[in-house]
């Protein structure tokens, strides 16, 4: 964790805003460990209720239940990063498929290669007909064009994976930019890039075979970039902080998607511009039916689609957190990879937003 980023960004305890609707400041109490700049270990403290909140590997979990988020996350918290690459293997054998490990390397290997593989040296050229890394970095690409005004920081990016575009609004702004997500695996691979300016992850080739990539990168803006465990309707802040919120292929992997339309609208500052992209690929496991926008219903006025019923939301601002429709796309490509055999392809709709001036 970067303390600039924490003392200019004036995070407020999440657990005192859900229980109390109170905003208080937080405040960094112990500093553990130190590493090129960043706190890599520690203890954030809020003075009013007493919560502590960690900082491991870098990464402040800065979530309104820390008991239950620990609780469930805590194979991931203290999994090994120093095994060598032969015995991960056989970890990963005994495991066995659908373990923990398994998951966990089969998520790192499918947004690991799409944010980072474009950049490594012994990433092969694709395939006749295969997709090249790197479509969530031309997806918000695509994104940035429907602005009508240039890119502004400070920067949010909520549910930003393993980084890399947190890493490429770094470089179309000066300020700062902060990616928050919930999956430590996943932000690990962007915390271990800030660290050591290399990533690290498994490649999957076929069921438990992984090939471990590791590689440097430079950057341009990554010392303006810093990574935060939050929760994307839970976001650890007093009220208008950034001028510009991006969230891409987020919306249909919340448990509520509007109240993520007004986490994002609440964090924004009046006239700032924000970005997000979906493919609508809901699912029970993420987001209850009932929230779903769009996917059932079909005997409605819209059919069951999705695109109109986000476009009228986006006409009530009151609605989505003050957020308005400005531009939109009605697809942009966008897959992920399982392994070497295996691809899944989307067409996100993608929509630029201002947040309106409050009344």
């Amino acid at each position: 964790m970067r303390l600039s980023h924490f003392e200019t960004l004036r995070p407020v305890c999440p657990r005192c805003r859900r229980d109390h609707g109170a905003d208080e400041r937080l405040v960094v109490a112990r500093i553990l460990g130190e590493a090129h700049g960043q706190i890599t270990a520690g203890i954030i403290h809020c003075p009013a209720c007493g919560q502590e909140y960690p900082i491991l590997d870098g990464l402040p979990l800065l979530v309104p239940d820390v008991r239950a988020y620990v609780e469930q996350a805590l194979p991931m918290l203290l999994a090994r990063r120093d095994l060598p690459d032969e015995l991960e293997s056989l970890l990963g054998d005994a495991a066995g498929p659908g373990s923990i490990m398994d998951g966990v390397r089969q998520h790192q290997s499918s947004y690991g290669w799409d944010h980072y593989a474009a950049l490594d040296p012994a990433e092969a050229a694709p395939r006749p007909g295969d997709e090249a890394p790197g479509a969530v970095v031309r997806c918000l690409h695509a994104a940035l064009g429907l602005l009508p005004q240039p890119l502004a920081g400070p920067v949010i990016e909520i549910g930003c994976g393993p980084g890399r575009t947190s890493f490429e609004l770094a470089a179309r702004t000066d300020g700062l930019v902060l990616g928050v997500d919930l999956n430590v695996p996943l932000l690990g691979l962007g915390g271990h890039a800030l660290l050591h300016r290399r990533i690290r992850y498994p490649r999957r080739r076929i069921g438990l075979v992984y090939d471990r990539r590791d590689f440097a990168i430079d950057l341009p803006g990554a010392d303006r970039v810093d990574f935060w465990v939050c929760d994307a309707l839970a976001l650890p802040f007093a009220g208008p902080t950034f001028n510009f919120v991006t969230a891409l292929n987020l919306l249909d992997c919340l448990t509520a998607p509007l109240d993520g339309l007004a986490a994002m609208g609440a964090v924004l500052h009046a006239k700032g511009q924000a970005v997000l992209a979906t493919p609508y690929d809901w699912s029970p496991a993420a987001t209850p039916v009932e929230h779903w926008l769009g996917g059932h219903s079909q005997r409605g006025p819209h059919g069951g689609c999705a695109e109109p019923l986000l476009r009228r939301i986006l006409g009530e601002p009151a609605a989505a957190g003050g957020l308005r429709l400005t531009a939109e796309a009605a697809e942009i490509p966008w897959q992920v990879r399982l392994h070497d055999r295996a691809l899944m392809r989307y067409r996100s709709h993608v929509v630029a937003l201002e947040k309106s001036i409050a009344p």
